[in-house]
């Protein structure tokens, strides 16, 4: 493992990260980790009433104050909603970002999920933990490649189905039942997403949605808990010299792999 203890949680868009790694990011900064949250996109699409300067206003202020919570640093969006595509210079430009935190551990979305934004998300990172080394792949702006190890973490998809109605079974399991009110306080911050989800996914109170689907996965684990986040880790191959899995090392008790 690298010396630099750094760990990032991407989201498509704010409140992404909160909904389904939040907890599992928090215990990682209790337990020594400099904690950072991304979102690719900036959350301009979230609203059925404000125009597109004032939605992206306040869903910066709200990612900012939700990091907070934890300690974290965030980092606000790149591209307008339905516009994250895995192409060159979004890719360079999340190149950058891998490149300026050197992070050891990365949680990201499921490769499998119900909406493009959040799969084109999960694509968009692999490949730039990927390229972090490759010297004549020019992040934008231009950095230095790194050499860290680096893991890679796909959180379970939204709901924990993915989009053809499959239920995700992940391989590990982290109990964030000392962290479900953390997480929620920090969801609380996204005070805008309440309305637009009750109005756009029927979610009625997006508090209550988050517990239910930490709740499903904590029943789901090998041995219950009251709630967990679910995970599935990428093929170390190109990500780090050698296979390990720091969440479980890390966090010890409180992670279960699938048996």
């Amino acid at each position: 493992m690298s010396e630099k203890k750094v760990a990032l949680a991407v989201g498509a868009h704010p409140d992404d990260v909160e909904f389904m790694m939040a907890g599992t990011l928090a215990m990682l900064g209790d337990a020594g980790y400099e904690l950072h949250i991304f979102t690719v996109g900036n959350g301009n699409c979230g609203t059925a009433v404000y125009d597109h300067n004032e939605i992206c206003r306040i869903r910066a202020e709200e990612g900012h104050a939700a990091a907070k919570v934890i300690g974290a640093t965030y980092h606000e969006g790149l591209v307008n909603d339905i516009e994250i595509f895995y192409d060159e210079l979004t890719l360079r430009r999340v190149t950058y970002l891998v490149r300026a935190l050197a992070p050891e551990i990365v949680l990201t979305h499921s490769p499998n999920d119900y909406m493009e934004d959040h799969q084109n998300t999960s694509r968009l990172v692999v490949s730039a933990c990927f390229c972090r080394g490759m010297r004549n792949w020019l992040s934008s702006p231009p950095l230095p490649p790194t050499f860290q190890d680096c893991y890679v973490y796909h959180c379970n998809p939204h709901g924990n189905h993915d989009g053809m109605r499959n239920l995700v079974v992940p391989s590990l399991y982290v109990d964030i039942t000392t962290k479900i009110e953390t997480k929620e306080n920090m969801l609380r911050c996204h005070a805008s997403q309440k309305e637009w989800l009750d109005t756009s996914q029927g979610m009625d109170s997006y508090l209550i949605t988050m517990r239910e689907i930490c709740a499903q996965m904590g029943a789901m684990a090998p041995q219950p808990v009251p709630f967990a986040e679910g995970f599935r880790q990428h093929m170390h191959a190109g990500l780090s010299a050698q296979d390990g899995d720091p969440i479980s090392e890390v966090l010890g008790a409180a992670t279960q792999k699938k048996v």
